[in-house]
């Protein structure tokens, strides 16, 4: 594919940044605005200076910036969202809004450009969050999405999110809007953060750190964790697949270990003198907390439609994350 421009909103987060050196390395202009609300500049240190890096510090709730940046895309990938438990768990109401009204504004702008026959593909990440208290073993696509009460605030990002996919799939119907859905299933790697709950970088941090890793409740929730590589992989795949557009698709690891499971790894490879304890949920957050217990996706779709499958396992993906750590030390 020929050099395009390449809008990707929260590119200076955790995945955002690994997305963009990847669309820079296939010679493609990428802009990347961010209002580095949780995002940071120094995850794009290394391609800052690429002079095919457009860095704009900006909110993608501004109507002006958005309209111009989408008119000047030929890809669109939005990955700007709130981000993490904790921070969704504090400011439901920032959850909310930061992640129903910038995809409207990005959309609405898509579907002006699809409407005078200008089918821009775009992205739009979603979340396993939407699965919500789904009892299925393993979650595909079609399940039902199984939400808590409203009084426990933990359900706002998944119905949010949920909320970012109708609308994504409306468009893809009325406007015919080339649109993708990805559902990310606990994305991991170098410079995430563990500053708003993510469990690896704070695992990897407190065992690096020769003291006690905190486990939640009793440590038996299941998850998969995948790759940040393989997961801009997929994305970028998906995006540039004609037929996948208009449908949801999980990204992410298929291999369930469960966060107790975790930690001994992490253990093992990071510093055996670390320990264990555990925190309740009231403690970690606060009474009206609300957990999934098990997280697993299916991949069938995402493997038919582009011949995808993750290639890192979970020992890997600790070591590259606590090589990435003692470097920045």
């Amino acid at each position: 594919m020929s050099s395009i421009t390449c809008l990707v909103t929260g590119g200076a987060g955790f995945i955002g940044s690994h997305l963009t050196e990847r669309l820079l390395e296939q010679g493609h202009r990428v802009i990347v605005v961010d209002d580095l609300s949780t995002g940071r500049k120094e995850n794009l240190d290394g391609v800052i200076s690429d002079p095919n890096l457009e860095f704009i510090e900006g909110s993608v709730e501004e109507k002006s910036l958005v309209h111009e940046l989408v008119d000047r895309a030929d890809r669109v990938y939005h990955l700007a969202a709130a981000v993490g438990v904790a921070l969704i768990a504090k400011h439901p109401i920032e959850t909310i809004e930061r992640n129903v009204y910038p995809t409207q504004l990005i959309l609405n702008r898509l579907g002006e450009r699809a409407e005078r026959g200008d089918l821009v593909p775009c992205f739009i990440a979603s979340t396993s969050e939407v699965y919500g208290k789904n009892p299925k073993e393993i979650w595909e696509e079609e399940d039902d999405l199984v939400f808590g009460a409203t009084t426990k605030p933990r359900w706002s990002y998944g119905v949010s999110k949920a909320i970012d996919e109708f609308l994504a799939l409306a468009f893809y119907k009325e406007k015919k809007l080339p649109a993708v859905v990805g559902r990310f299933f606990n994305v991991v790697g170098p410079r995430q953060t563990g500053a708003y709950g993510m469990v690896l970088p704070r695992f990897v941090e407190a065992a690096m750190g020769g003291g006690e890793i905190t486990v939640h409740d009793d440590g038996h929730q299941v998850r998969c964790f995948a790759h940040v590589d393989d997961v801009v992989d997929a994305v970028m795949r998906l995006v540039d697949k004609s037929d996948a557009a208009g449908r949801v698709y999980n990204i992410g690891s298929d291999k369930p270990v469960s966060i107790l499971e975790l930690a001994e790894k992490v253990i093992a490879r990071v510093n055996p003198d670390a320990t264990i304890k555990f925190q309740t949920y009231a403690d970690a957050y606060d009474e009206s907390f609300e957990d999934i217990r098990r997280r697993v996706p299916c991949l069938d779709r995402i493997a038919a439609t582009i011949g995808w499958t993750p290639t890192s396992d979970l020992d890997a993906i600790i070591d590259a994350v606590e090589k990435h750590n003692r470097a920045a030390i």
